[in-house]
């Protein structure tokens, strides 16, 4: 843990050292962090989807359309322009879920959508919201121990996803 945290504020630690410490400990376990991948993410495709059928005769619904669309159109555009390359692309490091996907990798938009997906969740029923949003962090950890971004993509991602739903809902 004391290695994780010293990688988030030592910018001269290398990150394929990072990456091959998690990936010694999560190797073997491979097959879970797939599945816990996949998991999260068809979750936030379902749970999303039944939200706005929920919400169908409420006042609420718009607001639950037009902020995760409008951040997510947002953050696309500030990720492209930022367009850092992926940790798999950028160091010799084997990601623990292969992925072709180039660049684009600053913020995560994959945890940013799954933070607002919870935000939207939390406005309406707090409990339910901060589950949500503690699904939303395993996400994160998830897509770094996968090797798919690097620490500073998800936490961005996350806090990005934190803002839009405070400012909006709010």
């Amino acid at each position: 843990m004391v290695f994780l945290f010293g990688f988030l504020y030592n910018k001269n630690m290398n990150y394929g050292r990072f990456y091959s410490f998690l990936y010694k400990r999560f190797h073997r376990y491979k097959h879970v962090v797939r599945l816990l991948n996949k998991i999260f993410t068809l979750l936030m495709y379902i749970v999303y989807p039944l939200l706005l059928m929920i919400l169908w005769d409420n006042a609420f619904l718009w607001k639950a359309v037009l902020v995760p669309s409008v951040s997510f159109v947002i953050v696309t555009i500030i990720r492209s322009k930022i367009n850092r390359l992926r940790p798999y692309e950028a160091w010799s490091i084997r990601p623990l879920i292969q992925k072709d996907t180039k660049g684009q990798s600053m913020p995560s938009r994959h945890v940013f959508s799954s933070v607002i997906i919870s935000m939207t969740i939390l406005y309406l029923n707090k409990p339910l919201g901060i589950f949500f949003l503690i699904v939303s962090f395993l996400e994160a950890c998830i897509r770094v121990i996968a090797g798919l971004h690097y620490v500073s993509d998800v936490l961005v991602g996350y806090i990005l996803g934190i803002l839009f739903g405070l400012i909006y809902f709010i």
